[in-house]
């Protein structure tokens, strides 16, 4: 068993997620891998064929779409029942380079967060609309000057936690659902005194499917960073 779990929230990924995973364990880093599947599509199927040649590739398939922020708690728990000493969640569509993990994982340290940033000098993103852009930058721009966190990216969720860190969670506290999720664990553990370190990234917008970009989302986003800062006083 590897000392790294890597954690893959899954909704409908069945054209990316052998490929993503094929790619992973052909890194040098020795990785484990969990997939938490809340989709209708072939992937649970897909990992349950893999798994006859990876004995280190897990698999939660979840019956309701529950959101990803959900996924990665419940990733979490797995991975500290399981003895894991560092989690990594990242996406299954490529929108995070699976190739950067090594740089993220040579940063990780006890009682830190590692994450894959944004918005650092020496970053790129690619394929974002202007309209996911602006709402990420006042999201992340809002997000630090209500939780005061000193990170530049809030919302990425190509992260490594190590499992110290993970242990101080409340698991029972957080309300949030999809990437805000991503705050309120970044909010619990500053105020733990968890440390946070950022490395840059390349970001590449998923190719296929269409945004769910709304204006509800942005009231709710900034609703629960509200909500975050309130409930943790």
């Amino acid at each position: 068993m590897s000392k790294n779990l890597v954690i893959i929230p899954t909704y409908n990924e069945q054209d990316t997620i052998e490929r993503l995973t094929t790619v992973l364990f052909g890194l040098s880093t020795p990785l484990d891998i969990l997939i938490v599947d809340d989709g209708s599509d072939q992937t649970s199927a897909i990992i349950q064929r893999l798994q006859a040649e990876h004995p280190n590739l897990f698999l939660i398939k979840r019956q309701t779409k529950s959101g990803r922020g959900t996924a990665v708690l419940e990733g979490m728990r797995f991975g500290l029942a399981h003895g894991y000493e560092y989690l990594i969640e990242m996406d299954a569509d490529f929108s995070h380079q699976p190739e950067e993990l090594p740089l993220l994982l040579a940063q990780a340290a006890p009682h830190r967060v590692v994450i894959g940033s944004r918005y650092l000098r020496g970053s790129k993103i690619v394929n974002w609309p202007v309209s996911r852009r602006i709402f990420s930058k006042l999201a992340n721009f809002y997000a630090k000057l209500i939780l005061g966190i000193r990170i530049h990216d809030y919302t990425n969720g190509y992260r490594v936690y190590s499992r110290d860190a993970v242990m101080q969670l409340q698991f029972e506290r957080i309300k949030s659902r999809g990437y805000i999720v991503l705050s309120e664990i970044a909010y619990q553990l500053h105020r733990r005194g968890v440390e946070f370190v950022e490395v840059k990234t390349l970001f590449i917008n998923r190719a296929r499917g269409t945004s769910s970009f709304s204006l509800k989302e942005v009231k709710e986003a900034f609703a629960s960073v509200l909500r975050i800062r309130r409930e943790y006083r």
